[in-house]
């Protein structure tokens, strides 16, 4: 009874935290509370923005502080638990997929069990198999399996039976085992790995089969695991394999890092990582065996969910009360989409696991630190104060309140990856100001469009053999900036006379702004435009390649 009441006040408790954060953010943005301005307004600083600030300054500062304890020498490790590798594999380009196995041969962990399991058996998947022999068959310990099912459509009542116990056996007794089996999506190729495995190994690392992995990093993250017996999962430090293919990747490079080492560092910080990502990730198999029905039977608003994997993986192991962590140490590289519509729909599949996975996750608020409460109310309603913004803004506002929120916006991005070349001590991360125009004309409509959409389902981004062009993604791209367009000419319409100090104004933003985006564009095509024509430079990190 204690425990209850103890645990129904922690509810109550965080409720009202969270209550009082998004009602604290959403009086300060209706109210319009401003601290200082200019006589007619032109130039204002107010409580909305001052909490925006600071949470940006405590997110930098808690990340900061994470990494430092990072860098700390660790204690010595024995390596005597049992770790298993599962890679996910659905039409991998065949050289992505050696380069993924080539770097699991070199990982320095004694006794690692490799399972692959490849999304599809047909003779068009057999490539996959022949590679798999090709990296690793020279061992004694190499199998492979073509399964005509998989664990959710085994086939007749013998015949299954036979085939599920092969499959175990064949997983537990080999150090490297690849399955082919019937198609069923990332998540059935991710349940029969775990399942195969059972309880016979103590942790389970996952891995795309496009990533290479750093030969260190399954024992950082094992490091991490082993020092603390509260933390359930952790994740490395992704980054991009063909960062210098295309503008797009280039931008989703940098940021990766921020993503990684300054959000999720923070979380770290607090125990509370929300997404332990696809491409480099370990968890406790115990705890793993003990929710896996749950996960790959997760179903929202009655459909089944094929879709956002990773993030439902790490919010079972939140559920549980366990911490997850991020370790800077566990390095691997990732490939990622090098045109405008793929990254897209990849954004949008994202999105869509986040606000789901966001819902799923506030149940369990009151298990964790109050910075998780409070990071996910500021995160996950900030779209939509910004949407609101801006509509207002082209709307009801004036041209200079237009331009003015543009020059914000890149002040801001400045700002942050300003705070990103001093951590990294990359003077490259400057460019991470660019992706706040993919982010206010592209991810921001996606993600309304994603919330739309939140119940279809599916890969949503191809295979990498052969890739597949959607073009719906341009759809909620296409009507928001039809809004915008429409609201900067009803407002450059309406807008009376302007007055010498407004026109003065705005000469001098617009030449600012024009001044900003020339700089940039110009130390862009200096710096990293004449390296997309030679591709082997994208391999900075010293395990790509032998």
């Amino acid at each position: 009874m204690p425990g209850r009441l103890a645990a129904g006040l922690r509810v109550a408790g965080t409720s009202l935290f969270a209550g009082a954060v998004l009602g604290g953010i959403l009086a300060a943005y209706v109210t319009g509370y401003q601290f200082i301005h200019t006589e007619q307004h032109y130039l204002s600083f107010g409580l909305y923005g001052a909490i925006l600030g600071l949470h940006l300054g405590a997110q930098g500062l808690f990340a900061f502080l994470e990494h430092r304890r990072m860098r700390r020498p660790g204690r010595p490790l024995k390596l005597a638990r049992s770790v298993a590798l599962c890679i996910a594999a659905f039409q991998e380009d065949p050289e992505y997929l050696r380069q993924c196995l080539r770097s699991v041969r070199r990982l320095s962990c004694p006794g690692l069990r490799v399972v692959l399991v490849v999304d599809g058996n047909g003779p068009s998947d057999a490539y996959m198999r022949d590679i798999f022999h090709e990296v690793l068959g020279a061992s004694d310990g190499a199998a492979s399996y073509v399964w005509a099912g998989n664990f959710h459509a085994p086939g007749p009542p013998g015949e299954a039976a036979r085939a599920v116990r092969h499959v175990q056996a064949l997983v537990r007794r080999h150090a490297y085992a690849c399955i082919l089996q019937q198609w069923g999506g990332k998540r059935e190729v991710m349940y029969t790995a775990f399942r195969a495995l059972g309880d016979s190994v103590d942790y389970v690392q996952v891995c795309d089969s496009d990533t290479v992995l750093d030969p260190a990093c399954t024992v950082e993250m094992l490091r991490v695991l082993e020092e603390d017996p509260r933390v359930g999962g952790v994740g490395g430090d992704v980054q991009i394999l063909n960062k210098y293919d295309s503008w797009i990747s280039f931008l989703s490079s940098v940021r990766y890092w921020m993503a990684f080492n300054v959000e999720r560092a923070c979380q770290s910080y607090f125990g509370c990582v929300q997404c332990i990502s696809g491409p480099l990730g370990m968890y406790r198999n115990a705890l793993l065996q003990h929710f896996l029905e749950d996960w790959y039977h997760q179903t929202f608003l009655g459909s089944k969910c094929s879709f956002g994997d990773d993030r439902h993986l790490t919010n079972r192991v939140l559920s549980l009360g366990y911490r997850t962590k991020y370790t800077a140490r566990a390095k691997c590289l990732t490939e990622t989409p090098t045109r405008y519509l793929r990254w897209l729909n990849q954004q949008t599949r994202w999105s869509k696991s986040y606000f789901r996975e966001w819902l799923y996750n506030a149940l369990w608020f009151h298990k964790h630190h109050l910075w998780m409460t409070y990071e996910s109310v500021v995160t996950g309603f900030f779209p939509f104060f910004l949407i609101a913004t801006v509509i207002q803004l082209f709307y009801r506002g004036r041209v200079w309140n237009i331009l003015l929120f543009l020059l914000t916006v890149q002040l801001v991005g400045v700002l942050k990856a300003t705070y990103a070349c001093f951590l990294r001590g990359n003077a490259e991360m400057i460019f991470m100001s660019l992706y706040s125009l993919l982010y206010m004309s592209s991810l921001l409509p996606a993600k309304m469009f994603a919330i739309a959409t939140i119940t279809k389902s599916g890969w949503g981004t191809s295979g990498r053999k052969t890739i597949v062009v959607n073009f719906i993604g341009l759809i909620p791209v296409s009507v928001w900036v039809a809004v915008l367009l429409g609201g900067l000419a009803y407002t450059a319409y309406c807008q009376d006379l302007f007055t010498d100090t407004e026109l003065a104004f705005l000469i001098a933003g617009a030449g600012l702004y024009a001044c900003y985006w020339v700089a940039l564009l110009a130390l862009y095509l200096a710096v990293v435009a004449r390296r997309c024509s030679k591709p082997q430079e994208q391999y900075s990190l010293a395990f790509m390649e032998v």
